[in-house]
């Protein structure tokens, strides 16, 4: 993760407004709810049993610890529209790569910033040792990387962005 910490988050525009809907979210909904129901649990007396006082407090730590997560998350960020990527025949942050590996199983991944790539819906990270080794990389290309059970090969098939 020294790489992330180094370099101002990447996100894409709709990765900026999903952090920001989080943020709107803790802040306007899920904070002020919590914070009334620590208020009544105070009201109840001994607060060294209530449970309702206790996790309510650890929640709103949380919370807390996430919004300033965010706030600095997207102060710093730098928005990237894939949309506006002058080199639409090489691999770069938001493209959307079709490629096949040595045991000939296809794979369709978008690369997207750290702070929003979700695997199961095929948003890999920046970072991640394949979109390391995608970027720059044209239709048709081999390429090598490191995996956790060693050195591996892919081939892109295909290379999009979106319109």
């Amino acid at each position: 993760m020294a790489v992330a910490s180094q370099t101002p988050p990447h996100l894409t525009p709709q990765g900026f407004d999903r952090l920001k809907d989080e943020l709107n979210s803790l802040l306007h909904k899920e904070r002020p709810k919590i914070v009334e129901i620590v208020s009544w649990a105070a009201g109840n007396g001994d607060r060294s049993e209530n449970g309702d006082y206790i996790y309510g407090k650890r929640r709103l730590r949380e919370i807390d610890r996430r919004v300033r997560f965010l706030l600095k998350r997207l102060d710093n960020a730098v928005v990237v529209d894939p949309k506006e990527q002058p080199q639409k025949d090489k691999v770069y942050f938001g493209a959307t790569v079709t490629y096949v590996t040595e045991e000939d199983q296809e794979y369709t991944v978008t690369i997207v910033g750290v702070d929003e790539a979700i695997t199961e819906q095929g948003q890999i990270s920046l970072i991640s040792p394949i979109a390391r080794a995608l970027i720059k990389s044209k239709v048709g290309d081999e390429v090598k990387y490191q995996s956790p059970a060693g050195e591996k090969f892919l081939e892109i098939l295909e290379i999009a962005y979106p319109s």
